[in-house]
C-alpha cells in the first residue's frame, strides 16, 4: 500500500501578542460515533472481518488530517460500511491522535493507530514525517474551497461575467486568473491581510454585509477557517516548485450496495500530486449523484439511501480542481418474499438484464404474443407496418423458429437498410442547406448501400473520417460540409463517435466530465488542416488537407499538438493526414468505448431507451444502467468485426426485447433496467406511414418518385407540416435530442381533429371504399381494420361493439360509420405507441 496523506494542514500554529495559538481548521467533522450508518446491533452481527482503508498512512506536516474507511465483511462476502461507529486508539499521542475519527498529526514520529468495530481490531501505521505546520495553498485548497462552496459555479461568480464585479474562473478551471482577481483585483480589497476577519472574501458569504448569493460559510467551518488562513499567512501564491495535482482516486471503488439496513456509506476522495505524495482531500472534493431519487450525497462524501422503497443504481462523482473521479453504487430492495421466477433466456443478453433485474428484486414481464411482436419489429427495424397478408401468415405459423425467422429476413431487407440511413441521416445532419440537394442524394445513396451490404461500423467511420475530394464523387467528404469548421468537426465527432457533448469544454473545462479546455484543442488539432474548396461545378467542394495550420487554445495561446485520450500528444508527420492516425486510434479494437457508444446507439433503436441515456452522452456522472451488458455487448461486436446486423440481431432474438411492454406488479417502478419493452410514441415518419398504411391511401413528396415512404426521406427538406408538428428534427444538430418525443397538444389536434387525417379517411381509394367495393361484411372489414392497424384480430366485445356501432339505424351512412370508426383506431394509444 503507498503512503497517503493529507492535502489539508488543518491546525495552524500563530504568534498573536506574544501567544501561540493552534487554530483548528477541521470545526465542522464528521458526526460522532451514535450517528451510525447502521445500528451497531446490524453491524455486530453483520461482520466476519475488518478492513481498513489505507492500511498505511504518511502525514507531512503537523496538523495534517486524514480520514479513515472502515468496513465490515459480511457472511455473504459483502462490505458494510462501519466508518462512524469505529473506535480508534492511538498507540502515541505525541505523535498522532485521533478526533472525530481522523488521524492528526501532532509531531514528528512513527506509531500505530487500532482501530476497533464489534469486538474485531485492525492496526495501521501511520508516520508524521513533517515537524512544523504547512501554509495554505492558493491552488490546492483556496480555489477548491470556493469550487466546493458554490462560488465559482456558472450561476454565481463563475460566470462569464462574474458576478457584483468579481468573476471567477469556473469551478477554478483557470487558476491563473483566479490568482489575479483575490491577490491583486481592485487593490485586493476583498483580503485585509493586517485583519484578515474583515475581509470581503469572508464577510460576504459568512452574511455580515449583504452578499446577493447568501450564505455560502459557516463561522469556523473548514471551508471559512482555510480561507482565513490564506490571508492571514499573506494572500501568498504558490511557490513554482509546488506539487500539482495528476490524479484524483475515489474510496470505495464501484460495487457497494445499500439495503434496508445499511443506508449509509461514507466515501473519501484522495488526490494524487507530482511530488508523488497521495493526499486526503474528502473536505475540499465536491461530490454529486446522478440520481438522487435513488441516493444522496452530502458535502462530505456520505451516500445515504433516498428512502426504504428506493432502488437502482446511482455514481458517485468526486470533482476536485480539474479531476474527477466516479464510483457506482446499487441500493436494493430485499423485499419480504421476494422469489425470482427463474425466466427463461435465448442469450447473454437475457442472463446479465436478468441478473441485474434479479438483484434489484425486478421481476421481468411476460413474453409480448406474436401480433405485437410482429408489429414491433417490423417498426423497430423497418420503420412500417407489416401488410396483412404477413401478418395473418405470421400469426398462422406455428413453427418455433418463426420469431427468428422473421428478424433475419428484416435485417436483409432494403427496407432495413433505408430506415437506417434515416437515423443516421438525422445524426450526419443531412439536409439541403448544409450540403446542397445534389450533396443530399448522393449522400443519402451512399449511406443506403453502406447499409444494405453491412458496412463494417470501423470502415464505415473511417471512411467518414478520412474522406477527401469531390462531395460528388466521394459521397462521405459530405462530412466535412455539415461539420463546417474546425470546432464543429470536434464537437461532431466526438459526440457521434464517443458519446462526449465537448461543447462546454471550447470555453473551459468541462464541468460534468474529465474533458480539459487543453484536451478540446488537442483533439481540434486533427481538424483544423481540412481544406474546403469550391470548384467549377455548382455545389461542388473539394476536401483536401494541408501540411501546416496549428490550433491556438485561445486561454493560453499555445499551439496545441494533437492529443489523444488515453494517449496524450501525438507526433504526426506534417505531411501525413492527421485524420488517419485519429481513425487507427478511435476504431481500434482496444477503443473500448467506440464500440461501446454504436451498441449503446443500436440498443436504443429497438429497445426505446439506452443502456447509457441519453445514448450520446457518455460521462462519469450518467452511468450506464448496466455496465456488464454494454461491456459483453462492446465485447462481441469487436469480437465479430464490428457488424451491426450481428448486435441487432442479438439483441432482437433477445427475451429482454421480446418483452411485454406492461408492468407486473414488481416492475411498475422500473423505467431503467430493461424489465419490460419501453412503449414510445411512433416517430413523426413512422406515424404518417402508418396512417398511409392503415387507410391504404399512400402519400406523395414533391420532387420524389412515387412510391417513396416517410421513413425513406433523403432529407426534412420533402417532409410535410404533418412530420414537424410530430418532431422531425430539422437536422441543425448531431444530437439526438432534436428528434422531440415529448407529447403536446398540437400533435392531439392534428390526430384528433387535423385535415390529413380526415382527408387519409374520405379518401376515395380508401381501405374503406375498396373494402367494401369488394363486398366485404362489416366483421369482415373491422377484422381486417384491427390487423393493419395492430396486428391482432380484435376480441370478441371488440368486434360485436365495433359491427353494432356500424349497423346501427341513423342518418350518418355505412361510410361515414366506419370512417368514424378507423378515426377511433387512429386515435387509440395501441396505434399511436410502439409496444
Amino acid at each position: 500500500m503507498r503512503p497517503v496523506s493529507s492535502l489539508v494542514d488543518v491546525s495552524r500554529i500563530y504568534m498573536k501578542n506574544g501567544c501561540q495559538i493552534i487554530c483548528c481548521l477541521y470545526a465542522v467533522s464528521f458526526v460522532s460515533a451514535t450517528a451510525v450508518l447502521a445500528d451497531e446491533k446490524t453491524i455486530s452481527s453483520a461482520g466476519q472481518r475488518l478492513e481498513v482503508h489505507p492500511e498505511q498512512v504518511e502525514l507531512r506536516s503537523v496538523g495534517q488530517r486524514y480520514h479513515m474507511l472502515v468496513s465490515l465483511i459480511d457472511r455473504a462476502g459483502l462490505p458494510v460500511d462501519a466508518t462512524r461507529v469505529a473506535q480508534f486508539e492511538s498507540a502515541d499521542p505525541a505523535v498522532v491522535t485521533v478526533r472525530d475519527g481522523q488521524l492528526v498529526a501532532v509531531a514528528p514520529g512513527r506509531t500505530d493507530v487500532r482501530v476497533n468495530v464489534a469486538g474485531q481490531s485492525v492496526t495501521i501505521s501511520v508516520v508524521v514525517s513533517g515537524n512544523k505546520p504547512g501554509s495554505v495553498s492558493l491552488r490546492n485548497e483556496v480555489i477548491p474551497i470556493l469550487s466546493r462552496q458554490g462560488c465559482s459555479a456558472g450561476a454565481c461568480h463563475g460566470s462569464p461575467q462574474g458576478k457584483g464585479g468579481f468573476r471567477l474562473s469556473l469551478r477554478g478551471f483557470d487558476p491563473t486568473l483566479d490568482e489575479a482577481t483575490l491577490r491583486g483585483e481592485f487593490f485586493a480589497r476583498r483580503v485585509n491581510v493586517l485583519d484578515a476577519d474583515t475581509s470581503l472574501l469572508l464577510r460576504k458569504p459568512l452574511m455580515q454585509v449583504p452578499h446577493a448569493g447568501g450564505p455560502r460559510l459557516l463561522a469556523n467551518s473548514i471551508a471559512h477557517t482555510v480561507l482565513r488562513n490564506w490571508i492571514a499567512e499573506g494572500r501568498h501564491t504558490d511557490a513554482a516548485t509546488a506539487p500539482s495535482c495528476v490524479g484524483l482516486m475515489l474510496h470505495p471503488p464501484s460495487g457497494r450496495q445499500l439495503n434496508r439496513d445499511v443506508a449509509r456509506q461514507q466515501f473519501l476522495a484522495i488526490a494524487e500530486f507530482s511530488d508523488g505524495s497521495f493526499r486526503d482531500v474528502t473536505d475540499l472534493a465536491v461530490f454529486t449523484t446522478s440520481d438522487a431519487g435513488v441516493a444522496a450525497v452530502s458535502a462530505d462524501g456520505l451516500v445515504e439511501r433516498a428512502d426504504d422503497t428506493a432502488r437502482g443504481q446511482t455514481a458517485i462523482t468526486a470533482r476536485y480542481l480539474d479531476q474527477m473521479e466516479t464510483s457506482f453504487l446499487t441500493v436494493v430492495s430485499e423485499t419480504t418474499g421476494f422469489t425470482w421466477p427463474d425466466p427463461a433466456e435465448s442469450n447473454f443478453v437475457d442472463q446479465l438484464v436478468h441478473a441485474r433485474l434479479k438483484q434489484l428484486e425486478y421481476v421481468p414481464s411476460r413474453r409480448t404474443p406474436d401480433g405485437e411482436f410482429l408489429r414491433r419489429v417490423y417498426l423497430d427495424v423497418t420503420g412500417l407496418l407489416p401488410p396483412t397478408d404477413v401478418t395473418q401468415s405470421f400469426l398462422a405459423d406455428v413453427s418455433e423458429q418463426k420469431r427468428t425467422s422473421l428478424i433475419d429476413e428484416l435485417l436483409a431487407s432494403s427496407e432495413h437498410a433505408k430506415f437506417q440511413t434515416l437515423q443516421w441521416g438525422d445524426t450526419l445532419r443531412i439536409r439541403k442547406a448544409s450540403i446542397s440537394s445534389p450533396g443530399v442524394f448522393k449522400f443519402y445513396r451512399w449511406l443506403v448501400r453502406a447499409f444494405e451490404q453491412n458496412m463494417p461500423y470501423d470502415q464505415f467511420a473511417g471512411e467518414l473520417l478520412t474522406a477527401s475530394g469531390s462531395s460528388f464523387e466521394n459521397p462521405p467528404v459530405n462530412y466535412f460540409r455539415t461539420a463546417a469548421s474546425t470546432n464543429d468537426c470536434t464537437e461532431s465527432t466526438a459526440q457521434i463517435f464517443l458519446g462526449a457533448r465537448l461543447e462546454c469544454a471550447k470555453c473551459h473545462n468541462h464541468p460534468h466530465e474529465k474533458w480539459t479546455q487543453d484536451n478540446y484543442y488537442g483533439l481540434a488539432a486533427f481538424f483544423n488542416r481540412i481544406q474546403r474548396d469550391a470548384t467549377l461545378r455548382k455545389d461542388e467542394i473539394f476536401v483536401s488537407v494541408a501540411d501546416t495550420g496549428e490550433v491556438t487554445q485561445p486561454r493560453t495561446g499555445e499551439k496545441m499538438k494533437p492529443w489523444l485520450p488515453g494517449q496524450g500528444d501525438i507526433q504526426i508527420a506534417d505531411d501525413a493526414d492527421r485524420r488517419v492516425v485519429l481513425v487507427e486510434w478511435l476504431t481500434s479494437p482496444n477503443n473500448k468505448l467506440f464500440a461501446e457508444v454504436e451498441v449503446n446507439r443500436l440498443w436504443r433503436s429497438v429497445m426505446g431507451r439506452g443502456i447509457v441515456d441519453p445514448a450520446d452522452d457518455f460521462r462519469a456522472s450518467n452511468p450506464p444502467s448496466n455496465t456488464e451488458l454494454l461491456n459483453a455487448l462492446a465485447e462481441d461486436f469487436v469480437k465479430h468485426n464490428f457488424d451491426r446486423r450481428h448486435i441487432l440481431r442479438l439483441i432482437l432474438n433477445s427475451q429482454t426485447y421480446q418483452r411485454r411492454s406492461e408492468a407486473n406488479l414488481s416492475n411498475g417502478g422500473d423505467d431503467r433496467f430493461f424489465s419490460r419493452y419501453t412503449r414510445r410514441l411512433l416517430t413523426a415518419e413512422q406515424l404518417l406511414d402508418a396512417i398511409c398504411d392503415v387507410t391504404m391511401v399512400p402519400e406523395s413528396f414533391s420532387g420524389l418518385p412515387s412510391g417513396i415512404r416517410a421513413t425513406q426521406l433523403p432529407s426534412p427538406d420533402f417532409g410535410k407540416d404533418f412530420l414537424t408538428v410530430f418532431g422531425q428534427p430539422v437536422r441543425t444538430s448531431v444530437c439526438q435530442c432534436e428528434r422531440s418525443d415529448d407529447l403536446n397538444l398540437s400533435q392531439a389536434l392534428q390526430i384528433a381533429n387535423g385535415s390529413y387525417v380526415h382527408g387519409k379517411l374520405t379518401n376515395g381509394g380508401s381501405r374503406i371504399r375498396q373494402l367494401l367495393n369488394a363486398g366485404r361484411s362489416i366483421r369482415e372489414i373491422v377484422a381486417e381494420s384491427y390487423l393493419a392497424a395492430f396486428c391482432r384480430v380484435p376480441t370478441a366485445a371488440e368486434s360485436n361493439a365495433a359491427v353494432s356501432f356500424i349497423r346501427a339505424p341513423g342518418e350518418r351512412s355505412v361510410e361515414e360509420k366506419l370512417e368514424d370508426f378507423y378515426w377511433a383506431l387512429l386515435n387509440s394509444n395501441e396505434f399511436l405507441f410502439q409496444h
